[in-house]
């Protein structure tokens, strides 16, 4: 059985057992998910975290869950702290790319090597973001890749991770922080990801500017790339840009001629 069809029932369980109409938050921990799994008589993995996260970030809510939100709302999986979690009615803002959206053609500098022996499509991902600097395209900034899959603690949330996490500056001199969460194409992206990123930031680089994005395979090889802000709405996307890495003599003079007559936006 597929993992989300076999956690569905031990979710839907839970929240029956918490949920009141009129609720917006329901708080369970993994003890939770492991007497109800009990008592349904289904066998999770050794990594018992695995059933939280898949509803956070790849698998849709059940059918019976999804019905308790509003219209224009969503329920969503946040972290409160080790081994508890909080399903929480958000405004239903999927984040995806704009299929509109004129694309960039950039010289593909990725070494062979590495493009040869890559394992997953997030593992190209990050490499092409990488070795092609479009994360420093992208945001305007000198960027320098710290660590990628850091993951860590921090307070009133639990165990947290980033796929890669780079440090910036910029011409004036400031110092950023630039948390980075790639998805291949089916993967979801969600909004407790960056939540969770600009909480890393400002736990453990409180001194640094944190300008989250989070980058996704579209077709095509395309990739988007999304940066957030924190506006009176929430959290949202602030820019969108898609690039396409192809060989140099795919940039052509128009192409050239084309990016002069762009704004600096």
């Amino acid at each position: 059985m597929q993992k989300p069809r076999k956690y569905a029932p031990i979710l839907e369980k839970i929240f029956q057992s918490k949920f009141k109409p009129g609720m917006t938050e329901v708080d369970f921990e993994r003890d939770d998910v492991k007497k109800v799994a009990k008592k349904l008589k289904i066998d999770l993995p050794e990594n018992i975290y695995d059933l939280p996260y898949s509803f956070r970030f790849r698998a849709s809510f059940p059918k019976s869950i999804q019905a308790e939100a509003g219209e224009g709302q969503a329920w969503i999986i946040r972290l409160t702290g080790r081994a508890k979690y909080r399903l929480v009615l958000v405004p239903d803002k999927p984040i995806t790319p704009n299929e509109q959206m004129t694309v960039t053609k950039v010289p593909d500098s990725t070494p062979g090597v590495i493009a040869k022996y890559t394992l997953t499509d997030e593992q190209a991902l990050l490499a092409k973001l990488r070795y092609n600097r479009l994360i420093d395209i992208f945001l305007g900034i000198a960027c320098y890749s710290l660590q990628n899959h850091l993951r860590t603690t921090v307070p009133n949330m639990g165990q947290v991770e980033t796929d890669e996490l780079y440090i910036g500056v910029d011409r004036r001199g400031s110092h950023y922080v630039v948390p980075v969460q790639a998805k291949r194409g089916r993967e979801r992206l969600g909004i407790v990801q960056i939540e969770q990123d600009i909480a890393l930031c400002e736990n453990k680089f409180s001194s640094l500017i944190c300008r989250p994005v989070a980058a996704q395979f579209m077709k095509d090889d395309v990739i988007a790339l999304f940066e957030f802000e924190q506006s009176e709405d929430g959290l949202g996307v602030s820019r969108e840009k898609h690039y396409k890495l192809v060989p140099p003599e795919e940039v052509t003079a128009s192409d050239l001629d084309l990016y002069k007559e762009r704004t600096d936006d």
